[in-house]
C-alpha cells in the first residue's frame, strides 16, 4: 500500500468511525444526514460520496467495519493459542464487547442488513461466516479434538455444518432480537453439545 493508498484508507476509516458515532447515538439512520457525518468526520460533503456513492452505500460500509472489527479480534484471539474453551469464551466475550459498543436501534439495523436473502437463500451474514470463518473454525475444531473437548465421532464437515446451522438460526429476527443477553450460555450450551459423553 502507497502513501495516497494509505491515506485514502485512513480517511475513509475516520468517516466511518464518525458515521458509526452518530448512527449509534441516533434512533435510526434516517435521523443522521450526510451532513452531520460529514461535519463530525471533519471533511466535506462531497468527500463522502466520492468514497461511497450513496448515504445507504456509507451505512452498510458501516456495518462492515464493524463485522470486519469484530472478525479482525477474532483471528488474534485464535493467534493467541490458548485452549478450546478459553479460545471459545474469549470468541464470546469479543461479541459481547461489540454489543456493549452499540445502542439496541444499531443493532437491530445492522442484523437486518447481515440477515437479507440473496438469490440464492442465503443471508450476507452465512456468506460471510462461510468466507471467514471456515478455517477459523477448522482449528478451533482440532484443538478442541487433541484437548478430548470436542468428541471424536463429530467429523470436520457435521461440525461446520452445525456452527453454520446455528448461525443461520441466529439471522432469524425473533432469535437476534432476544439472543444478545444470552452470549455466555450459548457457548456454555456449544460446548456442551460437541463434548464427548463422559459414562459412568
Amino acid at each position: 500500500m502507497n502513501g495516497f493508498q494509505k491515506r485514502t484508507e485512513e480517511k475513509k476509516i475516520q468517516i466511518l468511525e464518525a458515521a458509526f458515532e452518530l448512527l449509534n447515538s441516533n434512533t435510526g439512520e434516517g435521523n443522521v444526514t450526510m451532513e452531520q457525518i460529514a461535519k463530525q468526520a471533519n471533511v466535506g460533503k462531497a468527500t463522502l460520496f466520492k468514497y461511497f456513492g450513496s448515504k445507504d452505500n456509507l451505512i452498510h460500509e458501516v456495518f462492515q467495519h464493524m463485522f470486519n472489527q469484530l472478525i479482525g479480534t477474532a483471528k488474534k484471539i485464535m493467534a493467541e493459542n490458548k485452549s478450546f474453551e478459553e479460545t471459545l469464551i474469549a470468541l464470546s466475550q469479543n461479541k459481547v464487547s461489540m454489543l456493549d459498543k452499540i445502542s439496541h436501534p444499531f443493532y437491530m439495523k445492522m442484523m437486518d442488513f447481515f440477515t437479507k436473502k440473496d438469490e440464492h437463500g442465503l443471508s450476507l451474514m452465512m456468506e460471510k461466516f462461510n468466507e471467514v470463518n471456515y478455517d477459523m473454525m477448522l482449528d478451533l475444531f482440532h484443538r478442541g479434538r487433541k484437548e478430548g473437548k470436542v468428541d471424536l465421532k463429530y467429523s470436520d464437515e457435521f461440525l461446520l455444518l452445525y456452527f453454520q446451522a446455528i448461525v443461520e438460526g441466529i439471522s432469524n429476527p425473533n432469535i437476534y432480537e432476544k439472543i444478545a443477553p444470552y452470549t455466555e450460555e450459548w457457548t456454555e450450551m456449544l460446548i456442551k453439545g460437541i463434548a464427548p459423553n463422559k459414562k459412568k
